[in-house]
């Protein structure tokens, strides 16, 4: 193992974070986009193992389907565990969005939960974004997170919850991913109007800011000897975040204990964005 690779935890903490259970979740709905993999899977299990009933939705439909098996299969042991439905949805596009409500509606008979995950992440110098590139950054991290959002306004009743990605990176500039941090940015002042107007319906919205979490997204990172000795050196802890520790900040957004939280992005990145 690299000098490098050894550092991404030092003074490690050692096993699995340990998220509350929020009982108050049991028996609820919840859709999650872009569930097929990643972050959006983690989700989707963490939601089904608290009895959360999952409307999992993916571009990727017949990847979403063995998800959903995957997930049932793995939170079997758990005390009544929620349903995990898969579903097609292509974020960009709106109708699509009111589909996914409609499954959730039908398989579960409520809607209470929206987590907006789906995402890209682009890559090219500011002089080569090309306009195909902006366009489609923008309609699936922003005219997606909307559209979502919209849907669920249409079928929550008062006391829903809304939960946005944003990223570290709304904040933050990073050379190479102007289409990204141009899209995150906008998904976070989103989340504030969105917070703002659907709060009238008793609604609460609010985002999650990842930084270095080690996912698929951020694969290159650890295969990037210099790329993980930037990011190590950029974030005050000095290691990755698991996505344990993005799930934590998820289910508190949705519980009754984050009632009275709305219009937040809660930033889970080490601190990177003080640096």
């Amino acid at each position: 193992m690299s000098e490098t690779a050894e550092r991404a935890n030092p003074g490690r903490v050692v096993g699995t974070p340990v998220a509350a259970v929020y009982p108050e979740l049991r028996g609820k709905a919840a859709v999650v986009t872009g569930a097929a993999r990643g972050m959006g899977a983690r989700f989707a299990a963490a939601l089904a193992a608290r009895g959360v009933d999952v409307v999992g939705a993916d571009i990727d439909g017949d990847a979403m389907a063995v998800t959903a098996k995957e997930i049932t299969a793995e939170t079997a042991g758990a005390d009544r565990p929620g349903r995990v439905v898969a579903a097609r949805v292509d974020v960009a596009k709106a109708e699509e969005h009111e589909s996914v409500a409609q499954v959730a509606l039908a398989e579960f008979g409520r809607l209470d939960f929206w987590v907006n995950n789906a995402g890209v992440f682009p890559f090219a110098e500011v002089g080569d974004i090309t306009p195909e590139q902006i366009r489609t950054t923008l309609a699936v991290n922003v005219e997606g997170v909307l559209f979502g959002a919209q849907a669920a306004a249409r079928h929550m009743e008062p006391g829903g919850a809304i939960v946005n990605m944003s990223s570290v990176s709304a904040v933050r500039v990073r050379r190479g991913r102007g289409a990204y941090c141009s899209s995150k940015a906008a998904v976070a002042h989103l989340t504030e109007s969105l917070a703002v107007e659907l709060g009238d319906r008793g609604l609460r919205v609010n985002a999650i800011a990842p930084g270095y979490i080690d996912t698929e997204m951020t694969r290159w990172v650890r295969e990037d000897e210099a790329a993980l000795r930037h990011a190590l050196d950029a974030v005050p802890l000095h290691r990755l975040g698991s996505p344990e520790e993005v799930v934590g900040p998820l289910l508190f957004l949705l519980s009754d204990g984050a009632r009275y939280v709305t219009g937040h992005s809660i930033a889970v990145d080490g601190g990177s964005r003080h640096v």
